[in-house]
């Protein structure tokens, strides 16, 4: 986890100064968004393929030869003369993209035979933590690196994150290299948690008859929604990243980063804080939040990002990023600890899956929320994107509330 989180601090870092070096190599605006479209459009199709790759090999070459691609490609970039920067830049785009999801995909898909059943939530929430503290220290020191010491300088640290990633994927002892082929969680089994969403045959050999991603969708009842409404709150998440700079610019035209950098401050405070309390519930409780905590951490998360832009006075604002910051976390924590239920052959597909449905919820909500903010408020736009999150968000509580009273079996929290 240090290492996946100095990996993080390198791609937030990567974020400002990769998307600040295409404007100033290419001199439009239009570049940035096309690099910004091609790095979504390859995560989104490495989603879909992800399942299938970690059928093939281990999460664990998978993860060391995705570090070793990031820093391949960043290092051809500082080292690309000037005739062939945009071709790397290109290069980059895709690679960062198409290997980010892939990598996140089979950590978290391997994190069960990592460190146990029992411990996922401590685990999980530990490497949400840091990379939290990763968003904000990238975030906070790209415009200081840039500054002082150039865009080189800063593709030589992400370069090297990467490399330190990938030292410690390689020293990772994961059982069985990370892929199990009996198509079984621990030890075959599939936990009681894995019909969180309510009953359900996970597993079974009859459900695997279509696509594998299909199948890891059919493994458990009100997982298909689960999915479906993190692609809707991440419509959402596009809006408010889309309408920070705005609100923040028309709150002070002269110093317009410093709400956004305070807001992200407060967001990953509140993220850490709550990670801390999950992780202490788990060890009190040996039990993990369970999809009720993911939908009603979605509708508080939604609802706090929309008074975020409601004009409360700065001391209102800052315990509204922190309440932001903790539900975050919390669906977070929740949504993956649940996937990480379903048996390990099906597990893959459905991070893949889910990796391709939040890009893709992502990138369209971009397009759709740059061009409403030319016309209407960003409260306007957040509380639309967001205001749908909660709708999907109610309808997918009362999904599993129906499924938990019919369920005559045991129900995870």
């Amino acid at each position: 986890m240090t290492g996946y989180a100095i990996s993080s601090y390198g791609t937030f870092l990567n974020m400002v100064a990769l998307n600040l070096f295409v404007y100033e190599t290419t001199g439009r605006a239009l570049a940035m968004g096309l690099f910004m479209a091609v790095r979504l459009a390859s995560g989104f199709a490495a989603g879909l393929t992800a399942g299938g790759l970690l059928a093939r090999f281990t999460a664990k070459s998978v993860m060391l030869w995705t570090n070793i691609a990031q820093a391949s490609v960043m290092l051809l970039l500082v080292l690309a003369p000037d005739g062939l920067r945009t071709a790397a830049l290109v290069a980059v785009s895709v690679v960062v993209g198409s290997c980010g999801t892939l990598f996140m995909v089979s950590l978290r898909s391997s994190i069960p035979e990592m460190v146990g059943e029992d411990r996922r939530s401590w685990a999980n929430s530990l490497s949400i933590t840091g990379r939290s503290l990763a968003m904000v220290a990238g975030f906070a020191s790209a415009g200081v690196v840039v500054s002082l010491v150039g865009y080189t300088a800063a593709f030589v640290v992400d370069t090297a994150t990467f490399a330190v990633c990938a030292v410690t994927v390689a020293l990772l002892p994961i059982p069985g290299g990370g892929k199990r082929r009996d198509g079984g969680g621990s030890r075959g089994r599939v936990p009681d948690e894995a019909a969180a969403a309510g009953p359900g045959e996970a597993g079974a050999p009859a459900r695997r008859r279509g696509p594998a991603a299909l199948a890891a969708l059919a493994a458990a009842p009100g997982l298909a929604l689960m999915v479906a409404l993190r692609g809707v709150d991440a419509l959402g998440s596009s809006s408010h990243n889309a309408a920070l700079p705005v609100y923040s610019s028309e709150l002070d035209t002269a110093r317009p980063a410093v709400f956004v950098s305070a807001f992200w401050c407060l967001w990953a405070l509140g993220n850490i804080v709550v990670q801390q309390l999950i992780q202490r519930y788990a060890r009190r409780t040996g039990r993990s939040v369970g999809a009720l905590g993911f939908g009603w951490g979605t509708c508080l998360m939604s609802a706090a990002f929309v008074l975020a832009f409601a004009g409360f006075p700065m001391v209102a604002t800052a315990a509204v990023a922190l309440v932001a910051g903790a539900a975050d976390g919390l669906t977070e924590v929740s949504y993956t600890s649940h996937l990480q239920t379903l048996p390990a052959g099906l597990r893959a597909h459905a991070f893949g899956l889910s990796a391709t449905v939040e890009n893709l919820g992502f990138g369209a909500g971009m397009i759709l929320v740059a061009a409403a903010l030319d016309h209407y408020t960003p409260l306007t736009v957040v509380g639309w994107s967001h205001g749908a999150a909660i709708v999907f968000a109610a309808v997918f509580l009362i999904r599993v509330a129906g499924l938990r009273t019919s369920s005559p079996g045991p129900t995870s929290p």
